[in-house]
């Protein structure tokens, strides 16, 4: 449930994490869900399935995906889309202005290297299956189904990962602060997430099995 508080804008839940007021409803659970899978696939995906024009940072115009939406989605509007943006505590999306992005998780090429800040913490972290292990050892972290590798910026955020794919995963430590300085580039796109290309085998060993 996405609702709007007057004084702190758009949250998930029943009440606002700042004042606990119920606010105004915008968007149920149903719809939010179909929403966010409509936007992910558009912006991450398939853009020009749906007619977008992406630029090489990954940015369409807001306007032209919310044409898009609403032609799927009657029920859509405006403050609705804006609404699933500001209030996603994953911090998916970013909205520029009259445009829009994926902050990661794109399987279309685009470059983000060049768009965000340098990583600024000495060691991140990734996780993976058992069966995994072994590989990641010999060949680094190479994206696998996206165009960057998704790194954790704590232990207990890999786990957290990890965890949606694998019962009991392998935690890599990635020595992020010498791998830049020879020449790796990792970027942030939030609080908990760091994108690289890859990560070659000699900066990474096994903190967690």
């Amino acid at each position: 449930m996405i609702r709007k508080c007057k004084e702190h804008g758009y949250f998930r839940g029943d009440g606002c994490s700042e004042c606990g007021n119920e606010g105004r409803y915008v968007l149920d659970d149903d719809r939010e869900e179909r929403l966010g899978r409509f936007v992910s696939g558009a912006l991450r995906h398939f853009p020009a399935d749906v007619g977008l024009e992406m630029d090489q940072q990954g940015w369409v115009d807001l306007a032209f995906l919310y044409d898009a939406m609403k032609k799927r989605y009657r029920w859509a509007t405006m403050e609705r889309l804006i609404s699933l943006v500001e209030s996603d505590k994953k911090e998916r999306y970013e909205i520029d202005d009259s445009f829009i992005r994926a902050r990661y998780g794109h399987s279309v090429e685009v470059d983000l290297v060049s768009d965000y800040s340098e990583n600024e913490i000495p060691f991140l972290y990734y996780g993976v299956s058992q069966e995994e292990a072994d590989m990641i050892l010999d060949n680094g972290i190479t994206p696998i189904r996206q165009c960057y590798v998704h790194l954790s910026t704590s232990l207990e955020k890999a786990k957290q990962a990890a965890s949606v794919h694998t019962e009991n995963p392998v935690i890599f430590e990635v020595d992020a602060q010498t791998a830049q300085d020879e020449g790796v580039d990792i970027v942030t796109v939030n609080d908990d997430i760091v994108l690289a290309r890859g990560i070659p085998p000699v900066y990474i060993r096994i903190t967690v099995a």
